[in-house]
């Protein structure tokens, strides 16, 4: 019997260490068409993203901003060619599976660790102000229409960034150039925090895009974490107040 430790070591490579072999080689016209097109996409995105964090929280064109810019990633990815959902390592090894219990395991990890964190930024007003703004949208809105949203976006996210562009870069890099630049465009927001997140975000699911070959995985953890910070962020800062 192993004990946690063993376990721990096991989960981590099988989830973010050691890929699933796969052949997914595209030829040279493809790639460079991939690359276009994702490079368009990026700078429609990042324009619309600046927009739509910018409107007055309580303003229903906000929604129409979030779903703006969802479209815009989802087109550009499907649009740069094909996105595979990916395979990941069962705990037998004897098989592949789809990458959903890790994905979820992860998920509430990171989930659980930025909710620990929003214990020490309640206490940081120069750190809070700018979370309590982005917040403000779903406290002045309709929270399930905002989560609604946060879904979707979190899956346009997925397939773009850790689909299309990821895809688009190549073998060398991928994770480290998605995850910058995923960070970069989240800067729009003027949140530093949000920021972080997206760097600390960006990094685990390219790790898993990496070692799944797909996008099924980081959508999976994306959505864990960010309709969980959606719910349980503002009662954590609440109760640290």
């Amino acid at each position: 019997m192993n004990g946690p430790v063993t376990e721990l070591r096991r989960f981590v490579r099988a989830a973010l260490v050691e890929p699933v072999p796969r052949d997914h080689t595209e030829s040279d016209a493809a790639f460079r068409r991939r690359r276009l097109v994702a490079v368009i996409t990026l700078v429609v995105g990042a324009a619309v993203l600046g927009w739509a964090l910018r409107i007055t929280p309580g303003d229903p064109l906000f929604y129409v901003g979030t779903l703006a810019l969802a479209v815009v990633w989802t087109i550009g990815a499907f649009a740069s060619g094909k996105l595979h959902l990916g395979r990941a390592h069962t705990r037998s090894g004897a098989a592949d599976g789809r990458a959903v219990v890790q994905s979820l395991a992860l998920g509430t990890v990171l989930l659980l660790v930025f909710l620990v964190g929003a214990l020490v930024v309640a206490r940081i007003p120069l750190l809070r102000e700018p979370v309590d703004g982005l917040l403000a949208h779903a406290a002045l809105g309709s929270l399930p229409v905002v989560a609604v949203i946060t879904a979707v976006n979190g899956i346009a996210e997925e397939l773009y960034f850790r689909g299309a562009l990821y895809a688009g870069i190549g073998r060398r890099h991928a994770v480290a150039i998605t995850t910058l630049v995923y960070a970069v465009v989240t800067a729009a927001s003027g949140v530093p925090l949000l920021v972080l997140a997206a760097a600390l975000l960006g990094l685990v699911v390219g790790l898993q895009r990496r070692v799944t070959g797909g996008i099924l995985g980081p959508i999976i953890t994306h959505l864990t974490w960010s309709l969980g910070m959606l719910f349980l962020l503002p009662h954590v800062l609440e109760f640290a107040s």
